[in-house]
């Protein structure tokens, strides 16, 4: 059974190349001891005053806040690590400049940059070199549910003839545990894997992982349960939010001032689009964005589509870069919105889908925010069109409301404002 069921990864070098110690053990005394040696010499831990002290000590907290955000990053479906590497390094590098500036203690500031150059090194060399060992390989029972899941470029699937694995190594068994034509000799084979330590998922499980999104279909009293968001992470983020739309507001004025001068020129009517929204707890609010559309013109009520004959010239760049949006600070600042959150809906949209969905005003479980996982996953689509969708993508972010899922939003809306990429 030893050689018919063994897990992927199972390996002691595989184990150790994969695993946190490797990276706390051989990666992180790399990066601290190679500008180190450049700059002090090899006799450098004879001596340590205050100043090296503190340099080694960033670098050291640094690296380790950067494996683990990296880390959990990587476990949201659609997260492309590679692409977070710099920003992430970056931004810890910063921070533990920052702390060292405003608390006037002393560092070396050759042997910090040395050091945040070996941590893009380091994890750029170990996101490539590991490459094809990240990549899940599954087995799938085909009965049920399971034959409707779909492999992703983070996730391979193999669908099982019989119960047996033919000696291949997976990460995991998949399987729709309430299948009505699960055999007893599938059981069985199930019950052989969990012995030999080869995890076994229900396949809701998995497609949440794929997919990003919670199905919505049949949630229970206990699936509410289970969604029901962290109310200290709540509070920490009602902090950022606050301090964050204080300092971003005087950054930003210039920008919105020019922006408004463009509307105003561009076609007649307001600067501002205010429109009364559903918020957080079932609570209206007013929002607060630039008119990217013309008054003389009548819709539906919603946007449809980048062909809307009524979205200005003006309106076109402003939506393509979510300089729109920028009021929506000083919703924040009220504590209205967040940063990140569910796009909050208009009164008469948020009626007419609680017809159609009963539990759909779940999703002010938590504020409303100016960009959202729904947004940076299915993009900014007309309001109706995908309804169904965006509901999902919303109560998975709820199901994992964290600061790691707030990162990964952050960095994907940034890529968005600075590249127009998946904006509507």
């Amino acid at each position: 059974m030893r050689t018919d069921f063994e897990r992927r990864h199972s390996r002691w070098y595989e184990k150790i190349l994969l695993g946190v110690p490797f990276q706390l053990l051989i990666g992180l005394p790399l990066v601290v001891m190679l500008p180190s040696l450049e700059r002090w010499g090899w006799e450098f831990w004879h001596y340590l005053p205050d100043v090296r002290r503190n340099t080694i000590a960033a670098i050291i907290l640094a690296f380790i806040g950067i494996l683990f955000t990296l880390r959990r990053l990587a476990r949201f479906p659609g997260s492309q690590v590679v692409a977070y590497i710099a920003p992430t390094v970056t931004i810890y590098f910063l921070v533990m400049v920052a702390i060292l500036f405003f608390t006037r203690e002393g560092y070396t500031r050759q042997v910090m940059f040395s050091g945040y150059l070996a941590c893009l090194l380091w994890f750029f060399a170990g996101h490539f070199i590991g490459k094809r060992y990240r990549r899940l390989k599954l087995a799938v029972v085909p009965l049920g549910e399971a034959l409707k899941l779909q492999g992703t470029r983070q996730i391979e699937l193999r669908y099982l003839d019989k119960p047996e694995l033919d000696r291949v190594r997976f990460d995991a068994i998949v399987a729709d545990l309430h299948a009505e034509d699960l055999t007893p000799e599938w059981e069985k084979f199930l019950a052989k894997c969990t012995l030999a330590h080869i995890p076994v998922y229900n396949v809701k499980q998995v497609q949440e992982s794929v997919t990003g999104r919670v199905r919505i279909q049949h949630l229970s009293e206990n699936e509410f349960g289970s969604l029901l968001p962290s109310s200290l992470y709540q509070g920490f983020k009602r902090v950022v939010d606050f301090f964050g739309a204080l300092v971003l507001i005087p950054l930003l004025s210039p920008i919105m001032l020019a922006t408004a001068v463009a509307i105003k020129r561009d076609s007649p009517g307001p600067v501002l689009f205010v429109q009364e929204r559903m918020g957080y707890r079932g609570v209206p609010f007013k929002v607060y964005k630039f008119r990217s559309m013309r008054c003389d013109h009548h819709g539906k009520g919603f946007t449809e589509g980048e062909d809307d004959p009524r979205i200005t010239r003006v309106g076109r760049v402003i939506r393509k870069y979510r300089l729109d949006e920028l009021p929506q600070l000083f919703n924040v600042l009220k504590g209205e919105m967040s940063f990140i959150g569910p796009r909050p809906e208009s009164l008469a949209l948020s009626e007419w889908y609680e017809k159609d969905v009963p539990f759909f005003s779940y999703r002010h479980v938590v504020r409303p925010g100016i960009s959202g996982w729904a947004q940076v996953e299915q993009g900014y689509a007309a309001e109706v069109d995908g309804m169904t969708a965006k509901l999902q993508y919303d109560f998975y972010y709820i199901k994992h409301f964290s600061l790691w899922i707030d990162v990964l939003i952050t960095f994907k809306t940034l890529k968005t404002i600075f590249t127009g990429f998946g904006a509507r």
